[in-house]
């Protein structure tokens, strides 16, 4: 397959690297100084696996004609720039693995409703600091899957090929038919996770495994689960989303929270978000297209969150301070 990934951070360079070494024909679209490191050495991947692998390094995309599969794994506020340069592509399919719930509209909006799919990564990891002219390596850490589906729902043949391309390249994948439930699922977890990490600055099991913690993202999760299911969306019955959660008193939605923590430091004690990655390099956050919007839904519905309001004001002071 043809595969163009834009962005060459932690997740554009593990997908990247695995398509590569899989033998398909990827194209990697990156700026700067790691765009050029990247061309003379290659996309170093360390942790699951270790190895490197070589693929074209596109610095302008607008050059770019057409392909199978187009993979985002940018950051949300760089989405609006870097798909305007994109328009002149002609692709089957276009995945974004990005945070939040808007993706699939923005690239509906590019691409066509027809090539797109409704896609979140559970993949986790970090870009390593550069080595003298050598690109830093990414740390893969976190080898979940990648579940896409049809956002209309119901099972196609393209997302099986595309399943089994993943797997046979090496990276866990799944198809579902509800991926709009799932992306919207996970979207609870994350929006739990990234506001306490920010406003912790601790690795993910240590904030949820403490009881005051705990429970502020029990409540940042449920007050994001209770918008999503005035939205219309019928969220997945497990994890964060089970009703036995949402339905749970705070004390016992606290303790499922701190039960997830324990599992965590046990199975990825080093793992941190990352939106606290971003932070850590003083990086503008994932605030108003993510969880923004969420808050901007919440209104439009008329259901309250002020757990999430408060947060959200937290982490935009972050974000505006940040070089």
């Amino acid at each position: 397959m043809n595969f163009v990934v834009v962005g060459a951070g932690a997740l554009g360079s593990i997908y990247a690297a695995y398509f590569a070494r899989a033998g398909h024909q990827v194209s990697l679209i990156a700026r700067g100084e790691r765009a050029a490191a990247l061309a003379r050495h290659g996309i170093g991947i360390v942790g699951e696996e270790t190895f490197t692998a070589r693929c074209n390094i596109v610095t302008q995309p607008e050059t770019l004609r057409q392909a199978d599969v187009v993979i985002v794994a940018i950051k949300t506020y760089d989405t609006a720039q870097a798909l305007s340069s994109l328009r002149g592509l002609k692709v089957k399919s276009a995945l974004s693995v990005q945070n939040g719930v808007l993706k699939n509209q923005q690239l509906g909006e590019v691409f066509g409703a027809q090539a797109t799919l409704g896609t979140i990564s559970m993949l986790g990891g970090d870009v390593l600091p550069a080595e003298g002219d050598r690109p830093g390596a990414v740390r893969y850490s976190m080898a979940g899957p990648t579940v896409m589906g049809e956002p209309a729902g119901g099972d196609s043949s393209r997302v099986a090929e595309l399943v089994d391309t993943f797997e046979r390249s090496g990276l866990k994948a799944r198809a579902s038919d509800d991926i709009t439930s799932v992306e919207w699922s996970k979207f609870v977890g994350w929006s739990g996770f990234s506001t306490l990490a920010v406003m912790t600055r601790l690795p993910t099991w240590r904030f949820m495994l403490d009881p005051d913690t705990a429970l502020i993202a029990a409540r940042v999760m449920r007050e994001t689960a209770a918008v999503a299911t005035k939205h219309g969306v019928k969220l997945q019955d497990s994890g964060f989303t089970s009703k036995a959660f949402l339905s749970a008193s705070e004390d016992e939605a606290t303790k499922a929270v701190q039960a997830d923590g324990e599992k965590r430091r046990v199975n990825s004690p080093g793992f941190r978000q990352s939106i606290l990655q971003d932070a850590d390099r003083n990086r503008r956050l994932e605030v108003h297209e993510t969880l923004d919007y969420t808050l901007a839904l919440a209104k439009e519905l008329g259901v309250a969150v002020p757990t999430l309001d408060l947060c959200c004001r937290v982490l935009r002071v972050v974000s505006r301070a940040a070089g």
